[in-house]
């Protein structure tokens, strides 16, 4: 069982969630870890996020019309926008659903991107 502690609140919001936003925040959590198992969990900008370095790395929030990813980085969304289709984005979210959900690939290039900005930053 994961630890839903006040430590935790990203395994909190996922132990919380109704099926399926449990799975899919679940996978996204799992995936997010596979890619960069040094991030920790905690809150951006009132979100539930996993922060890389002492920066938010990235977040997914369940919403009233499906879900939305927070990469925290207007160019990391832009970087990977043609990876996006018709997803409908903004300078701070990209929303998906569970009928048409984030492209794997996308997730990953923008995490791996939040990443390489967060090293960018704080190695100068």
């Amino acid at each position: 069982m994961p630890d839903t502690s006040p430590e935790h609140p990203v395994a909190a919001a996922i132990a919380a969630a109704p099926q399926p936003a449990r799975e899919v925040r679940a996978g996204w959590h799992a995936r997010a870890l596979e890619l960069e198992p040094r991030s920790t969990e905690g809150v951006s900008y009132g979100m539930p996020a996993l922060r890389y370095r002492g920066r938010p790395l990235i977040a997914v929030a369940a919403t009233s019309a499906g879900y939305s990813v927070h990469p925290f980085s207007p160019a990391v969304i832009e970087a990977g926008a043609h990876l996006l289709g018709d997803l409908k984005r903004s300078k701070g979210a990209i929303a998906f659903t569970d009928a048409c959900p984030l492209p794997r690939e996308a997730s990953d290039a923008m995490l791996i991107a939040r990443r390489a900005e967060i090293d960018a930053a704080l190695d100068r």
